[in-house]
Parts: structure tokens; sequence; C-alpha cells
């Protein structure tokens, strides 16, 4: 009985370190270059969203989670042009900027890169 007192509390601290470092080892790369169109790549700071949105549906239940998504997205004709500018990223800097939190670029040139 006694025994049972220690091994339970480690057995959940083993496990608890275990999704620990399993989530550290899936968030993907830290940087992502997305495809911009014509108007040139988006240096994406994928970990530092992570960081602050939580939740990855919110990009990812919109954007598969695979390399150069948007590109075939946009090839296939699944995704319109400007809507990730619009529906996605400068929508969410916006409502941060309006709400007084720190947020990202506001406009296209400030994101894409030629």
């Amino acid at each position: 009985m006694r025994r049972n007192t220690f091994i339970i509390p480690i057995t959940v601290l083993l496990m608890a370190a275990t999704a620990a470092i399993a989530t550290a080892a899936n968030r993907g790369p830290a940087n992502i270059d997305i495809f911009g169109g014509q108007s040139g790549k988006v240096p994406f700071p994928h970990a530092q969203h992570q960081d602050r949105i939580k939740d990855c549906k919110v990009c990812h239940g919109t954007f598969p989670q695979e390399t150069d998504a948007i590109k075939k997205m946009k090839a296939q004709g699944t995704i319109k042009p400007k809507k990730v500018m619009n529906l996605q990223c400068i929508k969410c800097h916006k409502a941060e900027k309006k709400a007084g939190n720190p947020h990202g670029p506001v406009t296209c040139t400030n994101c894409h890169v030629k």
C-alpha cells in the first residue's frame, strides 16, 4: 500500500514530462518562409505565433500542416489571392492592435519580401 503512494505520483510526473517533450518536439520549425505569390515570400515566425496563440487550429483549421500548403492551395484554386492576408493574418494583427496588445504587421509590404 505504501509503495503505491510513491509509484503513482512518480508515474504521473513521468507521463507529464513525456507529454511535454513530445509537444516540444512536434512544434515544427521556429521560422517558416511562406509562399507570398508575386509580392514575394513572407518570413513567418512560427514559434512566436505558437507561443502567443496556443491553439494551432486558429491557423491550421484553414491551412494544412505541410510544407508549401498555401502555395499548393493557391495552385489548386482552393484559396483565393489575398485570403491569407485579409482573413487570417491581417485580421488578427489589426484586432490585437485595436485591443492595445503587441501585434504583427498590418500592411502587405511589412510582411512580403521580394
